[in-house]
């Protein structure tokens, strides 16, 4: 990263001097005009323009540093990269080889029979040759009733203009041009991109060589191609009841005692579930006179009726797993755990604890411990949220704990908060939306400076984030 270097560090002496100088010469007496710092008033022009910082500041950027102008202040960036060259990605066209130059008979001579014989050349000329009895000048063929033709190089594919170029003949020769919507851009036609420039009014479509404008939902495209005009849908009766014309849309309405529907046009007969949409934890359906709730799977209507209870598929049996492996229930359903497996140098201790022993040289720089354990969490959960505790089992005279999280939170959704010497909370600071699997490692660092041990421990955490908020 490139950092402009500008009252984060302590200036030295020297430097606090000059930018003291340049502060000073800022203010002009004569006009009680002062400038910002990084620019100065300049009393032929009347204004503040900018100092180069890089010219008066000593020692402006320091080491293997290049110091680079900016508007009001300056840039110190790594001179190697400063240095180096720009490389083009984008081969050149070829040149196109020299012609020579042609000499003509002056014209105020007048015109011989006969032309002189021509100097041989080394290669065919790129223009057509005009023949000795033809008293015609370049571009031009001597026709049979003796008049000069113009010679139409872009019929007789004689011209050298690009194949993304069009040709365009001229008295006594052409030029090479671009189609309409087009435009030169290093000897190639590009398209133009017309939509950049805002001529249409609502949606442009960009078209090789043109554009097609065309207009949102509920306006028309006016005979100019270009602005749209408001369609007044109440003219073709869209509702069952009255209709009120809007901006590019319209708005139904029904008489007493009758309820939009959710078409917005037709009216229906009130229902207890357009009343809230909080009425139902997940979704209300209508029935006459009546309603009912339903719930996502995974889950089963509470006995108020209207809320949803998770179901546990680990206890009514309900659920895939084997007999080896763990059912674990979160909301809204479950998963199946496999057996601990401890990777060398681990080995296993209990069914969800892996330890490294100190006296194996492998386990040096690693965790003494690993300890496995599950949680379930709702989706959007509301924040700050305290959601799990880590607290030490072992205290040592003159030892202290730092509680941090090593690895898993990417997202930045969590941060730990010491609430003592021995223990921590992990805070959820974000809400997650699920379904998602979290799997974060939570170290507690074991620090005594009296024996000069510094040790650690992981509790390996798997967050199931459900796919509802409940």
């Amino acid at each position: 990263m490139l950092f402009g270097i500008r009252g984060l560090t302590f200036l030295s002496s020297a430097r606090m001097l000059a930018a003291l100088l340049f502060i000073l010469l800022c203010i002009k007496p004569g006009h009680g005009q002062t400038c910002t710092e990084g620019f100065a008033y300049d009393r032929r022009s009347r204004q503040c323009i900018d100092l180069d910082e890089c010219r008066t500041l000593p020692d402006a950027c320091r080491g293997d540093m290049q110091c680079v102008n900016q508007n009001g202040g300056y840039l110190c960036i790594p001179r190697s990269l400063y240095n180096q060259p720009y490389r083009q990605d984008t081969p050149a066209l070829p040149a196109l080889p020299a012609l020579p130059a042609p000499v003509y008979p002056d014209p105020s001579q007048g015109f011989p029979d006969t032309f002189a014989p021509a100097v041989p050349r080394s290669g065919e000329p790129s223009y057509p040759r005009v023949r000795s009895t033809a008293p015609c000048i370049l571009g031009y063929t001597l026709a049979e009733d003796g008049t000069c033709n113009d010679i139409d190089e872009c019929e007789t594919n004689s011209h050298h203009c690009n194949p993304t170029q069009v040709c365009i003949n001229t008295g006594g020769g052409y030029t090479c041009s671009c189609n309409e919507g087009y435009w030169l851009i290093g000897g190639q036609c590009q398209d133009i991109d017309e939509c950049r420039y805002g001529y249409c009014q609502q949606l442009c479509a960009n078209v090789p060589g043109s554009y097609s404008c065309s207009c949102n939902s509920g306006f028309i495209l006016n005979p100019d191609s270009r602005t749209c005009q408001d369609v007044d849908e109440c003219d073709d009766e869209p509702c069952t009841h009255g209709c009120f014309n809007t901006y590019g849309s319209f708005m139904c309405n029904c008489d007493e005692g009758f309820e939009l529907a959710a078409d917005g046009t037709s009216c229906y007969d009130l229902d207890e579930c357009s009343f809230s949409e909080f009425l139902c934890q997940h979704r209300c359906v209508n029935a006459p006179g009546s309603f009912s709730c339903i719930c996502p799977p995974g889950y089963y209507v509470y006995e108020d009726g209207r809320s949803c209870e998770d179901v546990n598929e680990c206890d009514t049996g309900n659920n895939t797993c084997t007999t080896a492996q763990v059912c674990f229930n979160f909301q809204g359903g479950y998963t199946c755990l496999n057996p601990l497996q401890c990777l060398p140098p681990y080995v296993e201790v209990t069914d969800n604890q892996c330890m490294c022993s100190a006296e194996n040289p492998a386990c040096r720089d690693k965790p003494f411990t690993i300890l496995y354990r599950h949680m379930d969490l709702s989706s959007g959960r509301s924040v700050p949220a305290d959601i799990f505790q880590m607290q030490a089992t072992t205290r040592y005279p003159g030892a202290f704990y730092i509680f941090q999280i090593k690895s898993g939170n990417d997202g930045r959704e969590f941060y730990m908060r010491q609430t003592s010497n021995v223990s921590a909370t992990l805070v959820l600071s974000r809400p997650i939306k699920g379904p998602k699997e979290l799997v974060l490692d939570l170290e507690m660092v074991t620090v005594n400076n009296v024996i000069n041990f510094r040790g650690s421990s992981i509790i390996r955490l798997t967050v199931f984030v459900s796919e509802h908020p409940f």
